[in-house]
């Protein structure tokens, strides 16, 4: 049961040390772009001002699934420290260049691309982790809690890079940037998290990212999630990327005013992240993210008609408060459909639908701002929330907390009387089942989805055959590149898969379990005479 409490997540104490430090690495990182956006002022023109952020951002869209396969292949405490340790590097680098004077329009751009690829290689493995510090029951809190610090330093810390900045210049924001990474990565460097020995090695980057959009694609509530959180993406970005021109047309107001709108939007992030937790203990998950977009819209709106600063204001904190609410839940349902083997890539992808839908939007209603106004250009991302929740009515995101992702650990590598290497193959794997003929069409319905597993976790050309002669034979048939990529197969079964296997055999009418029978597949003439067929096993789940 998840704790009622906003603070529960706090009790365990690597959690708590790594969300302060990572809360003085995000003032760091926020200081860090202030300090860049306005020494490029100084020194370039207004295109490559608008690159600043753009080089900082980038990086996550394009190495998100790469940095979520690294953190699911290695240890992921490790792929942090190395991200923080080459931010801290490419952020020295940038302060001496700049005390030194040796900056450049484009030799600043590339040190922040290179900052940008740190937190992109960062960020799927420190969300991953976080299931690595508190238990199931105080994730959806946790990853709260996170998007709750993010906030507060987004809320203030431009604020405190400004300050910085006119006080002692560029130079000294990236120095104050460089010292936030210490604190992580010191706290990091004394985590000693304790995870399952690995029994086999790391799959190639190349594998592992097809593998990784292969299990979302096969995964019906993870694939329900990346639609949902990139129209999300897509409407929300009209609120932040239209602020501006609000504080500017619609309230009458100049800088003060955009930065009172700031402060407001983050405050109601800040403040929902302390209601969230009661709000799941009363509400669905798919009711959750629908009062997440009407919540949102209602934002569109009231700022869409408001010339008002105060009104204007509230709906901000509304709207912040819709963003936490929507997107720490889809990061939560994320995390809790995907098992530990893949959750990284899972989050990856999740995060690129997500950032994909605010790029795509904030240009879109830029461009229709320019032809109708911000106001009429947010009433139509209005509607574009009420199509999220149309969406829901067909794909609506169910419940999870009950459901169970750990890993079987009953699967054993069987004894086989030829002596093959991992890499030999391919593997052919084929399963007997006795079937009534009265149980036909549930034995169907569950072959459905043990299809649908058998490709998620790695299997190929899979197929369902009967016996003609003896039509209560069925066999099920698929296979696996090599034996490694089958052992590999079998170590992803978890327990709610599990239950697929327990009801074929209840259906299996045989006087044994279902027989296995595992081969490997080779050209003629190419084998000795004395080669002898692969054991036969009944083992398989």
């Amino acid at each position: 049961m998840t704790s009622t409490s906003p603070l529960a997540p706090f009790r365990h104490g690597i959690f708590r040390a790594v969300w302060f430090a990572t809360l003085a690495s995000n003032f760091g990182g926020l200081i860090q772009v202030v300090g860049a956006s306005w020494m490029m002022t100084s020194i370039a023109s207004a295109d490559l001002v608008a690159l600043v952020q753009a080089s900082t951002t980038l990086p996550i869209m394009l190495f998100s699934l790469a940095a979520g396969a690294i953190a699911d292949n290695y240890d992921r405490r490790h792929v942090m420290v190395v991200a923080q340790l080459f931010m801290l590097v490419v952020s020295v680098a940038l302060t001496v260049c700049t005390y030194l004077g040796l900056i450049t329009p484009w030799l600043l751009l590339t040190f922040t691309f290179l900052i940008g690829c740190g937190t992109a290689l960062n960020g799927p493995a420190w969300q991953s982790s976080v299931g690595e510090m508190v238990p199931r029951s105080d994730l959806a809190g946790a990853v709260t809690l996170n998007s709750m610090g993010f906030n507060i330093a987004r809320s203030v810390g431009p604020a405190i890079g400004g300050f910085i900045v006119a006080a002692a210049g560029a130079a000294a924001a990236f120095a104050v940037n460089s010292v936030s990474y210490i604190a992580l990565i010191i706290v990091l460097a004394r985590w000693r998290p304790e995870r399952a020995p690995r029994t086999l090695p790391p799959e190639t980057l190349r594998i592992a990212m097809g593998a990784g959009i292969r299990y979302v694609a096969m995964s019906p509530t993870i694939r329900n999630v990346l639609l949902r959180s990139f129209v999300f993406g897509f409407a929300a970005s009209a609120i932040q990327a239209l602020m501006p021109l609000v504080a500017r047309d619609l309230v009458r107001g100049g800088p003060v005013t955009f930065g009172l709108l700031l402060g407001a939007f983050g405050a109601g992030a800040v403040g929902s992240a302390l209601v969230i937790n009661r709000l799941r203990q009363t509400l669905a998950v798919e009711a959750l993210v629908r009062l997440g977009f009407v919540g949102f819209g209602l934002c569109a709106v009231a700022t869409a008609l408001s010339s008002s600063t105060p009104v204007t204001m509230a709906a901000m904190a509304l709207g912040g408060a819709c963003w936490v609410l929507a997107l720490s839940t889809f990061n939560v349902t994320v995390q809790l459909s995907a098992p530990r083997w893949v959750v990284g890539r899972a989050l990856a992808l999740y995060q690129t639908a997500a950032f994909g839908g605010m790029a795509l939007g904030s240009w879109i209603w830029g461009l229709l701002a320019e032809e109708v106004g911000a106001g009429d250009a947010l009433l139509v991302s209005a509607a574009a929330h009420l199509v999220g929740v149309a969406i829901g009515l067909f794909l609506a995101l169910p419940n999870l907390d009950e459901t169970s992702l750990e890993p079987l650990r009953r699967w054993t590598e069987p004894k086989i009387a030829l002596d093959i290497q991992p890499r030999s193959g391919p593997i052919v794997i084929t399963i007997e089942y006795l079937i009534a003929r009265e149980d036909e069409v549930e034995f169907l319905t569950v072959m459905a989805e043990r299809r649908r597993i058998r490709r998620r976790d790695g299997a190929r050309h899979w197929r369902l055959l009967r016996d003609l002669s003896t039509p209560e034979l069925w066999v099920e048939r698929y296979d696996t590149p090599t034996w490694l990529d089958y052992v590999r197969h079998n170590q992803r079964i978890t327990q709610a898969d599990a239950r697929i296997g327990e009801r074929l055999r209840a259906l299996h009418r045989g006087p044994e379990p279902p027989r296995v029978h595992r081969s490997i597949e080779r050209q003629t003439g190419s084998l000795p005479v004395t080669q002898l067929p692969l054991a036969r096993h009944a083992d398989e789940h």
